[in-house]
């Protein structure tokens, strides 16, 4: 028989051990809670009306503007010229370097008589619409002849008679029939616009072209060969900068052993021009076939600046000062106000809605230089960091660690050094959005064609991507970039210089 010192030690194992099962019960069911809305659930990121538009997308625009009827699209006019307290709503005039087909529609000579006198009626004005017509890509062959010369007095005494004969324009795959429209087009419509190289198979036959995917997939490694040069010039741009952003992505590649293969994606600056900030425009995806410290680390080859990231722990042996992302601490609080009880308020509530002020002052900031944002930040986000690690280590004793809330607690606490970093530098940014925006194009390309067949078009890829992303970033046109380069590095040797094809400072043709 136990005494009674015995039976209150074993009763309050029993109550410590039930209190941990019951954190464990309940964190499980916050978890099976979290997997629910992630399979059935809206995503928290997105607006209402994205759900339906991506089904519904006419639809969803029509209703946008359900008083522009046909007469006022065709006379460009809208609800909001007729009533001055709405909001204008009008469709933007048509480009006017366009080019213009006009089309007279009269009356009959019968119908310029007046109905009541029998007059003649006069001209008093005319209604002017416009309507965009489509006019289907067309191709054409350019025929290259180059004359050849010899000499009559050798062609009868020499043995040997010189030939000579203009060389070849320089071209990016010599021997080929691609031109550089040609080879941007195909580049633009894979990276820019998603389109698998089978579509455009598809695409030419309908243009009675027979162009087949693998010919398509050869001219892109070598094009990407090509425009290689201009990408080790902007990796070494890149590397000069303040601050770079860093995220990476699965990529499957079919013909290798290894299952694991990354994506990369280094940026740099603006998603687009912004004349407030001193850093370039840059993106560069670089494959690697593992996710390891080792890729990051000889990317950036010793890189000292700020290196925004989100918590992955391969980037600590970059020796980059690390700024963290707190977009990644948001999802986490929102992850537990997804479980909370319908109707009720929770600590989850008030983290979101203390971030969120965080964010209105970066809204604030978005047209501010670098030495403007510094000092706005010390001023308004600091006390509001403060304020939140307070109530971080405040809730991190009364909230149970084995819990959705614990963990954001916790994570946000681990990361805090990391995620005030930002203010330490007018180009850091709050979050590692830019990152995550400049990797999406990839993503939602690799829906489209799966997966890389080898390594090499992997490779290809990545530099593709890089130009493609960059040129946007920079404000240009990608398929005329393309274009441009693969018209202009061909004529230039190993050695000579590309910093006019770079896309801060290059002139396209047209713009």
């Amino acid at each position: 028989m136990q005494n009674p010192h015995e039976l209150l030690v074993e009763i309050d194992t029993l109550k410590e051990r039930n209190k941990i099962l019951e954190q464990e019960n309940n964190f499980l069911r916050e978890q099976f809670k979290l997997a629910q809305h992630r399979q059935f659930g809206a995503s928290s990121e997105k607006s209402p009306a994205q759900v339906d538009w991506l089904f519904n997308e006419a639809e969803a625009i029509a209703d946008e503007n359900p008083a522009e009827t046909d007469a006022a699209i065709a006379t460009g006019a809208t609800e909001a010229d007729a009533t001055s307290t709405q909001k204008k709503t009008g469709r933007k005039p048509l480009p006017a370097d366009l080019p213009r087909e006009t089309r007279l529609i009269d009356i009959t000579d019968v119908q310029k008589i007046c109905s009541c006198c029998n007059g003649d009626l006069h001209k008093i004005g005319e209604e002017k619409s416009e309507q965009l017509e489509y006019i289907p890509a067309s191709l054409k062959v350019i025929e290259t002849l180059r004359p050849k010369y010899a000499c009559r007095a050798c062609e009868k005494n020499a043995t040997a008679t010189p030939i000579v004969i203009a060389p070849m324009p320089a071209s990016p795959i010599p021997k080929s029939m691609a031109t550089p429209s040609l080879l941007a087009h195909i580049i633009g419509n894979k990276y820019q616009l998603a389109l698998p190289l089978y579509r455009q198979e598809i695409i030419f036959k309908q243009l009675n072209i027979d162009l087949n995917r693998n010919t398509m997939s050869n001219w892109i490694i070598r094009s990407a060969d090509v425009l290689e040069r201009l990408l080790q010039q902007l990796k070494i741009t890149l590397l000069t900068q303040a601050a770079i952003h860093a995220d990476e992505t699965p990529v499957t590649v079919l013909q290798d052993e290894k299952t694991n293969h990354y994506m990369w994606v280094y940026c740099s600056g603006r998603d687009s021009p912004d004349p407030n900030s001193p850093a370039n425009n840059i993106v560069i995806y670089d494959y690697q076939p593992s996710r390891a410290a080792a890729c990051p680390k000889a990317f950036l080859g010793g890189y000292k600046g700020y290196l925004q990231v989100d918590g992955y722990a391969a980037y600590e042996s970059t020796g980059a000062t690390l700024a963290g992302c707190m977009a990644h601490a948001r999802r986490k609080f929102i992850e537990a106000q997804k479980i909370q009880p319908k109707g009720k308020v929770g600590r989850a509530d008030w983290a979101v809605s203390h971030i969120q002020k965080l964010y209105r002052v970066e809204a604030l900031l978005s047209d501010k230089t670098p030495e403007e944002k510094y000092a706005l930040r010390q001023l308004y986000a600091l006390p509001l960091l403060t304020e939140f690690k307070a109530w971080l280590d405040k809730s991190a004793q009364q909230t149970a660690p084995k819990s959705t809330l614990g963990e954001a607690v916790a994570y946000t606490l681990r990361q805090w050094e990391k995620l005030t970093t930002y203010t330490q530098h007018g180009q850091l940014c709050i979050d590692n959005n830019r990152a995550e925006r400049a990797v999406k194009p990839f993503v939602i390309g690799r829906k489209n064609w799966l997966f890389s067949n080898t390594a090499s078009g992997a490779k290809a890829s990545a530099i593709l991507y890089s130009i493609i992303e960059t040129a946007k970033a920079n404000g240009l046109n990608p398929v005329k970039y393309v274009e441009h380069l693969l018209t202009e590095i061909p004529k230039r040797d190993a050695g000579d210089s590309l910093m006019d094809l770079m896309p801060w400072t290059v002139k396209l043709s047209g713009d």
